[in-house]
C-alpha cells in the first residue's frame, strides 16, 4: 500500500497502515515524537504499530545529532534468527513433544539460566575482547556481570520464542527470537533515567522521549553501552540457534544448514536518508534496505515471513518486526481463556496453560494483513508455519 500522511507538529508522519486503525494512544506517541525539534523528514510508522513506553512500537525516528532511549526500547538489540534445515516435513515424527522437550533442556526459558557458560568459539568470535568490554559499561550494572554470563543463550519470556517450522515447500526451518535479556533492560533503563534529568529534556511533549544530544559525553556514555547490548543480543541468538541445532543434529544426525538470516528490531544505527547523516532507531522494526533479508513473524499460532526488502526510501528502508498486538497483555488475560488458546493454537505443540494465555493469536494484529500493508516495503520469500512453539 501507499503510505498515508497525517499533519505532525514538528515533522509529518507517513503511516503503512489506516490512520483509524492506530489506537488513540498510540497516535498520541506518534504526535508527540513528530514534535521532537531533533526529528528528521518524517516519523515512519509500520503497518504493526502499537503504544509502547514512549515511543511506540512499529515506529522509525530518524534525528538529527539526538537519539531517544525510549525510542529504541527497553530490550536493546531484541530480533529474530532463521535458518532453513536440510529436513523435510516426513522426517519429523508424528508427536513432536520430545523435541519440543529437548529443545526446552537446552535453552533455559524464562528466568532461567544455564548453570555454566553456555557459548563457544563455533557461536561467535572474540568472546574474550567481548566480555572484558562489560567492564566499560556503566557501573550501575556491575553487579550483574554473573547473571549476564549464565543469561547468554537463554529465551526469556514475553513474546519471545523458539519455533521448528515449515515451509510452503514443507522444509523445515529454526526460527526464535530475542534480545540482550536482563542486562540489555538494565543499561536501557539507566539511560532512559539518565536522559529524563537533562536540562534540555525539561520540557518535552512525554519525559520518556528524552534524548542525548551529540558530542556529549551523555551520549558518548550511552552509544558504548548501546552498542555492546546489541552485539550482546546478537550474540544470544547465535548461541541459542547453534544449542536448537544441536538438539535436531542428535535427534536427526545427517541435517545440514543454509546459512541464518538474523535482523534486529530495537537499536540504533548510524545511516545516510534523504541526503543526510542520521540516527535512525528501528523500535519493533526491521532494516529493509534492497536486497536485505529479514525476518517479520506472527503469533504462536499463525504463520510467519521471510523477507527481501525493497529498499523504500519513505520508510527509511525499513519495514515492520511483526504482527504487533491489538491489546494489552492485560486485556488478553481478561478476554481469553485456556480452551480459547487451546483452540487457536491447534496443531502445535506449545504451552496451552494459563501462563501464555495473553500470547494468544488473537491478542495479536492478522499478520497477512500487515504483509499486505507493507507491501511497497518487502516481497516475500518465504511463508513459515510452526509446529512447535516454545515460550517461557
Amino acid at each position: 500500500m501507499n503510505a498515508t500522511t497525517i499533519k505532525g507538529r514538528h515533522v509529518d508522519i507517513r503511516l503503512w497502515t489506516r490512520p483509524e486503525s492506530v489506537e488513540a494512544e498510540a497516535m498520541r506517541q506518534l504526535q508527540n515524537i513528530s514534535a521532537l525539534p531533533w526529528t528528521f523528514k518524517h516519523v515512519a510508522v509500520m503497518p504493526d504499530v502499537h503504544y509502547g513506553k514512549g515511543a511506540t512500537v512499529g515506529s522509525v525516528i530518524a534525528m538529527r545529532d539526538a537519539v531517544s532511549p525510549a525510542a529504541v526500547g527497553v530490550d536493546i538489540g531484541c530480533g529474530m534468527t532463521a535458518v532453513r534445515t536440510s529436513l523435510r516435513a516426513e522426517d519429523l515424527p508424528a508427536d513432536l513433544r520430545r523435541l519440543r522437550s529437548n529443545v526446552e533442556r537446552a535453552v533455559p526459558v524464562g528466568a532461567g539460566l544455564h548453570k555454566a557458560s553456555a557459548f563457544t568459539p563455533r557461536d561467535a568470535g572474540d568472546w574474550d575482547s567481548f566480555w572484558r568490554t562489560f567492564e566499560d559499561l556503566t557501573p550501575a550494572v556491575k553487579a550483574n556481570a554473573g547473571r549476564a554470563l549464565h543469561q547468554m543463550g537463554t529465551l526469556g519470556g514475553g513474546n519471545h520464542f523458539i519455533e521448528i517450522c515449515l515451509d510452503t515447500d514443507k522444509r523445515v526451518w529454526v526460527m526464535l527470537h530475542s534480545g540482550s535479556r536482563g542486562i540489555g533492560n538494565l543499561l536501557a533503563q539507566h539511560h532512559i533515567e539518565v536522559a529524563r534529568g537533562l536540562a534540555h529534556n525539561q520540557s518535552l511533549p512525554d519525559p520518556d522521549l528524552a534524548v542525548f544530544l551529540a558530542r556529549t559525553p551523555q551520549m558518548a556514555a550511552y552509544r558504548h553501552d548501546l552498542y555492546w547490548a546489541q552485539d550482546y543480543a546478537r550474540r544470544n541468538r547465535s548461541v541459542m540457534l547453534r544449542l536448537v541445532c544441536d538438539v535436531l543434529r542428535a535427534q536427526f544426525p545427517q541435517t545440514s544448514f543454509d546459512e541464518p538470516i538474523s535482523a534486529h528490531h530495537n537499536y540504533v544505527s548510524e545511516e545516510i536518508h534523504f541526503g543526510e547523516e542520521v540516527l535512525v532507531t528501528r523500535k519493533g522494526a526491521i532494516r529493509a534496505g534492497r536486497g536485505d533479508l529479514g525476518i517479520i513473524p506472527g503469533s504462536m499460532g499463525t504463520g510467519s515471513y521471510i523477507v527481501r526488502g525493497l529498499g523504500n526510501p519513505d520508510s527509511f528502508e525499513s519495514a515492520s518486526h511483526g504482527a504487533g498486538r491489538r491489546m494489552s497483555r492485560t486485556k488478553a488475560r481478561r478476554r481469553f481463556t485456556e480452551a480459547d488458546l487451546a483452540e487457536q493454537t491447534a496443531g502445535v505443540e506449545c504451552r496451552k496453560d494459563s501462563g501464555v494465555v495473553d500470547e494468544i493469536p488473537g491478542a495479536y494484529k492478522d499478520i497477512d494483513e500487515v504483509i499486505r500493508n507493507q507491501d511497497d516495503l518487502v516481497e516475500i520469500v518465504a511463508k513459515l508455519k510452526q509446529v512447535v512453539c516454545v515460550k517461557g
